[in-house]
């Protein structure tokens, strides 16, 4: 089970959107986060003279969504200025660095492995990554100390509005509490549930092939939404369906379902329990409206 913590974020600018400052506590990690056009009047702050694993962020090319790519440096100022000049795509960006000497090459190029493949594991973003790091050999002390350091990552990465390497974890709900709920529709049949990662699709639920006219000409996100799950063998052609090869997460009901039914849906209606409720007459019920 996950354990609670606290963050302290310092606003640097005092500007909410600028630089921010981000420690959780009882670690000797820090996260900095700033906006592309802040660099070049913040780059000399001692954190970017640090060894360090980072994440650039922006959107796609077709505006649909974000896109990621995750990066080492020894320093981390070397890299970023690099990546300012050359890199057109990302608007924000994130490190993590340590105090002085609690990071090496070997740590972060360790680091920068483990994110890639996990953002390959969760298939939430589009990664800009050619090709994955290998990782570096460890000895069994930093290795066991850079895994605690990666969790404390991860667990504060959602905080700072990044899901990319969130993995659906069924396990994190207990079955008792999970209101299991059918889409229907063009002879198919998928099973999801709401929670905190957002609405998850169900292993083995199934998808339609054909998508309509009006989708294919309006919802172009849902449509490259859905190629990106087809590319990543999230869904797999099966005889004359989809179907979802594991859990997935969805930011959305209505996204789900418009996945699953190859039309413009709205999830609280489409989505219904056993007896027949839909998800916004339980929703309605719970909220005791």
């Amino acid at each position: 089970m996950s354990q609670p913590f606290s963050l302290k974020i310092f606003v640097a600018t005092g500007d909410p959107d600028g630089l921010r400052i981000v420690e959780r506590s009882n670690w000797i990690g820090k996260a900095i986060v700033f906006p592309r056009p802040l660099l070049p009047t913040i780059k000399q702050r001692e954190e970017f003279a640090q060894t360090g694993v980072y994440l650039l962020l922006g959107p796609r090319p077709d505006g649909d969504g974000e896109m990621i790519y995750i990066g080492e440096g020894d320093p981390v100022r070397p890299r970023m200025e690099n990546h300012f000049s050359n890199k057109d795509f990302w608007t924000r960006a994130v490190f993590f660095v340590a105090g002085s000497g609690q990071l090496n090459k070997a740590h972060v190029q360790f680091l920068e492995s483990q994110l890639i493949q996990r953002a390959k594991d969760a298939k939430r973003m589009r990664l800009e990554n050619i090709k994955s790091e290998t990782e570096p050999t460890l000895s069994e002390a930093d290795r066991a100390d850079m895994l605690v350091f990666l969790d404390h990552m991860l667990s504060m990465l959602p905080v700072l509005g990044i899901s990319a390497f969130e993995m659906t974890r069924a396990t994190d709900i207990r079955v008792a509490d999970i209101t299991l709920l059918n889409c229907v529709g063009k002879g198919l049949k998928a099973q999801g549930y709401e929670s905190n990662q957002g609405f998850v699709v169900k292993a083995n639920s199934q998808a339609s092939v054909e998508l309509t006219a009006s989708m294919q000409q309006q919802m172009h996100g849902i449509v490259d939404l859905r190629q990106d799950l087809i590319a990543n063998e999230v869904l797999q052609r099966v005889g004359d369906c989809y179907v979802f090869k594991q859990d997935y997460s969805f930011s959305s009901p209505s996204t789900a379902a418009a996945i699953i039914l190859g039309r413009s849906a709205n999830g609280r209606t489409e989505w219904k329990d056993e007896t027949g409720r839909t998800l916004k007459e339980i929703q309605t019920q719970q909220a005791g409206l």
